[in-house]
């Protein structure tokens, strides 16, 4: 029996399970301050719903993210239109593209407001 093994296993599970708290909470927080209920970050589909309507677009804009690679792109798209709905710049949506460990709890727990919808602007 070979116990490192083991217990790398335990420590890595609870490692990704600390991960994904750490983001539904910082996605709860996102969404608490768009004046959403915070308790949408825990259900599958309905965040993503939940985040569309932050950022100003349709609901049928769900099912863009079944086709393949158009997925990446309008995900990258959500995510800049999420940060202008924030107030924060481009090079802010690159940040939490690349960066998103560091720059979502920056979106989520730092001094940004949010300013309505961006998607109803472009």
């Amino acid at each position: 029996m070979n116990y490192f093994e083991e217990g790398f296993g335990t420590g890595t599970w609870l490692l990704i399970l600390f991960i994904i708290a750490f983001y539904l909470y910082t996605y709860w927080r996102i969404f608490e301050k768009a004046g959403k209920p915070g308790w949408a970050a825990l259900i599958p589909i309905y965040n993503t719903l939940m985040l569309l309507e932050i950022i100003g677009k349709p609901w049928w804009w769900i099912l863009l993210f079944l086709i393949p690679v158009v997925n990446i792109i309008f995900a990258i798209w959500m995510v800049n239109m999420l940060s202008l709905s924030f107030g924060k710049s481009t090079g802010f949506t690159v940040g939490l593209v690349l960066l998103s460990p560091i720059f979502y709890p920056i979106l989520a727990f730092g001094l940004a407001e949010y300013k309505g919808p961006a998607g109803k602007q472009l």
